[in-house]
């Protein structure tokens, strides 16, 4: 897994759950983190200057190879949620980016990464164009 404190810039996301991330107990179903990760990416890129939707208009994406994640607690029905978001480690075609959840009162939920690589409209792999690379080297 990722570091437990992130390092260089991070971004601060925050949701309320909705009923329908959880199950019949009110507990939000582990799939339902995935796209709270995705929201805390595009807030990462959003804050750094570069929103992802220029990237793709670029020509590029970053697409998801591997994610993983440690759940510590429930997130719970109508809870507020903070979702930070942070550079774990770039490469010349790829980047691991990490997540922290907590809670309002700062109880971890779950700690997270999700690994990426960069792909053409064509869906070949591809280095990170530069701007991208320094952008996310901080």
């Amino acid at each position: 897994m990722q570091r437990i404190k992130p390092k260089g810039r991070t971004t601060q996301t925050r949701i309320r759950v909705r009923y329908a991330e959880t199950d019949a107990m009110g507990i939000v179903h582990h799939s339902s983190y995935i796209p709270w990760f995705e929201l805390g990416r595009s807030d990462w890129m959003r804050e750094a200057g570069l929103p992802y939707s220029e990237f793709e208009k670029m020509g590029y994406y970053l697409t998801v190879t591997e994610v993983c994640a440690r759940y510590y607690h429930p997130a719970v029905y109508d809870e507020l949620v903070t979702i930070t978001t942070w550079i774990e480690e770039v490469r010349s075609r790829a980047v691991t980016i990490g997540y922290d959840v907590r809670n309002e009162t700062g109880r971890r939920l779950a700690l997270a990464c999700t690994k990426h690589v960069c792909i053409t409209k064509e869906g070949a792999p591809t280095r990170l164009p530069q701007v991208v690379y320094d952008l996310f080297r901080g």
